[in-house]
């Protein structure tokens, strides 16, 4: 059989069309599409794909079952290490793993695998009642494991260790679960109601108990949940939302926010939908500072709400971290990219608000330390951009409130929690995972540290 190394095109919303609204970009597949895409899957002795996935996700088991048009049986594949298939097919950076690894991206385009997997976890959504397609607890444990956070990581841990029959109860700290999945990613990449809420319903049907509006080190400490409320263990999956600035002069002005809350109050409070009452202010043009993907999911929001809106970048667009893909989306919407440039001030109206934010050019240098060109300022390069707000989107860091009030729990000197290769702390009893160890990463890469600890947890419970 020849193989086919072109893959099946996926059809989008018009980019003017969508960059006046909030409704999903990518229309994903049609039954036949994701047929014909899945037939070109080779079903490789050593799937390289596999491996690069990090939480194992059997790729051509349930590709070959979708080949069969047996999409609850793909279902079933995918739901035995993942039951998030719609939300990772959506914005997991498959061409830097799963579909990076593809064997047919070698000589022309790798299997659209993240669109697959999305195809089949939205038909799971619309089709399948109860979680019948998740494997069920072998039996029901009085061990009782408590979760910090209901992000991607603590999610995936809690679905591990429920499965395995541990009494799971996870705490929230905001009103909504699902952590970065609610309130950082935008909208028009990731459906709340109809797919976020949908597949964390999915964990709570396995037995966990998800508990909202608790503040672990101020609601409840880690002591008092392991020596006073009868948890055996405990993972600590509460990311990095401590938002980074600059430091520069003017930082403090009116209209300067960081990307945290702007999407914050973009996505989980609904902003950018008029029978809501949160106020949310961009005026005629607002300036992202970055180049990540926070940045792009901001920039494209302020787009959706009616500013001009720009990225500043002090590297090329060649050392652009954010996924092709979303800056691609970013240009077709509009959006203006000012690369080689980086904020020295800001600048502020004698009520305090922003007027401007000053600037230099900036050229490449030698290689730093990650192996990236540093930026040199050009001398005498000074300018300003009029604008009428600033997001700062320079990255995130843990929240310093759950060492702060859990003796024996060491931090590195980013104010991540240290932890080994299974997420073990220096805290007895207590693992961490995702975000809150490593900094501010991806979905997927949280998922898998989730899933790594879940294993260390039962082993550790099992021999304690």
């Amino acid at each position: 059989m020849a193989i086919n190394y072109i893959r099946t095109k996926v059809k989008e919303q018009d980019p003017k069309v969508r960059a006046t609204n909030f409704s999903e970009v990518c229309y994903g597949y049609t039954k036949e599409e994701a047929l014909e895409e899945a037939s070109r899957c080779i079903n490789c002795k050593k799937p390289r794909c596999v491996e690069a996935c990090p939480v194992s996700v059997q790729i051509p088991r349930f590709i070959e079952a979708l080949t069969k048009d047996d999409v609850a049986r793909a279902a079933q594949i995918i739901a035995e290490d993942n039951l998030l298939p719609s939300v990772c097919g959506r914005v997991c950076p498959q061409e830097n793993q799963c579909e990076g690894s593809c064997i047919l991206g070698v000589k022309g385009e790798p299997v659209a695998i993240g669109l697959l997997e999305r195809y089949v976890g939205d038909w799971k959504i619309k089709n399948v009642e109860s979680n019948d397609q998740s494997p069920a607890p072998s039996h029901q444990s009085q061990i009782k494991v408590a979760i910090v956070g209901s992000g991607p990581a603590g999610l995936a841990c809690a679905a591990d260790l429920a499965k395995m029959g541990y009494a799971v109860t996870i705490f929230e700290v905001l009103h909504k679960a699902g952590g970065v999945l609610q309130y950082g990613i935008p909208e028009f990449r990731l459906p709340k109601s109809a797919i976020v809420e949908q597949e964390i319903n999915a964990v709570r049907e396995l037995g966990v108990e998800i508990v909202t509006d608790t503040v672990v080190g101020r609601t409840v400490t880690i002591d008092e949940l392991m020596d006073r409320d009868g948890f055996e263990a405990v993972f600590i999956g509460s990311g990095a939302g401590l938002p980074k600035f600059m430091g520069i002069q003017g930082e403090s002005s009116n209209g300067v926010v960081s990307a945290n809350e702007f999407l914050t109050r973009a996505n989980l409070m609904k902003a950018y939908d008029s029978s809501y009452d949160t106020p949310i202010f961009t005026g005629s043009h607002v300036v992202v500072v970055g180049g990540g993907n926070v940045a792009m999911d901001a920039v494209r929001t302020a787009k959706r709400l009616g500013a001009k809106a720009t990225i500043v970048y002090r590297r090329s667009e060649a050392e652009l971290p954010a996924r092709l893909e979303e800056v691609h989306h970013a240009k077709e919407e509009g959006i203006e990219f000012r690369m080689l440039t980086n904020p020295t001030a800001i600048v502020a109206d004698e009520n305090g608000w922003v007027k401007a934010i000053r600037c230099v050019e900036m050229e490449l240098g030698e290689p730093d330390a990650s192996g990236r060109r540093s930026p040199v300022v050009k001398v005498g390069s000074e300018f300003e951009v009029e604008c009428s707000s600033v997001v700062m989107a320079l990255g995130t860091s843990p929240n310093p409130l759950i060492s702060q009030t859990t003796a024996g729990l060491e931090t590195n000197r980013w104010g991540c929690v240290v932890a080994d290769e299974n997420g073990a702390t220096t805290r007895q009893g207590v693992f961490a995972g995702g975000d809150v160890v490593t900094g501010a990463a991806t979905v997927i890469l949280a998922m898998g540290a989730g899933r790594t600890a879940a294993r260390a947890i039962d082993n550790y419970l099992k021999t304690k």
